[in-house]
């Protein structure tokens, strides 16, 4: 079954610094953290850089072999804003803000058990176990801050 890109609500916790929330028309819930969305970013400079150094998408980068690792600020938005109807632009505390984050590209890396699977699945032809949650959901809130 085709993964549906079009949100019902988006959720950008600024205040509390815990990252995007999503829940899409096809009632799917993803939930990405403000580092893995950083480390994502899609802006050719950054693409270009995780090409380079052999990271995926939301993959932090490497620390080279012998170096001590530095102390990297926690990512987080210092604005958000967004792009049409079909994506959601950050700017970041580090000063970037090129990346374009499409609903089509959050879906796509969306890293909850049921996607992964699907996307194992997809890899190798087979259909996806049926996923079963053994854990209660919790009723959606309202969350949505500008500042």
């Amino acid at each position: 079954m085709a993964r549906v890109a079009d949100p019902k609500s988006v959720d950008v916790n600024l205040t509390a610094g815990t990252g995007v929330e999503i829940e899409w028309k096809d009632g799917h819930r993803s939930r990405y953290s403000f580092q893995f969305l950083r480390d994502a970013c899609p802006c050719a400079l950054c693409d270009d850089e995780r090409n380079q150094s052999g990271r995926e998408p939301g993959e932090p980068p490497r620390t080279p072999a012998g170096a001590l690792p530095m102390y990297r600020e926690p990512a987080r938005p210092v604005e958000t804003e967004p792009v049409g109807k079909y994506a959601i632009r950050f700017t970041w505390n580090d000063g970037h803000q090129h990346g374009i984050y499409s609903w089509q590209l959050l879906r796509d890396l969306c890293s909850c058990v049921q996607c992964k699977a699907e996307r194992e699945s997809a890899g190798s032809g087979e259909s996806p176990a049926p996923m079963i949650s053994t854990r209660p959901v919790a009723p959606p809130t309202a969350t949505k801050e500008k500042g």
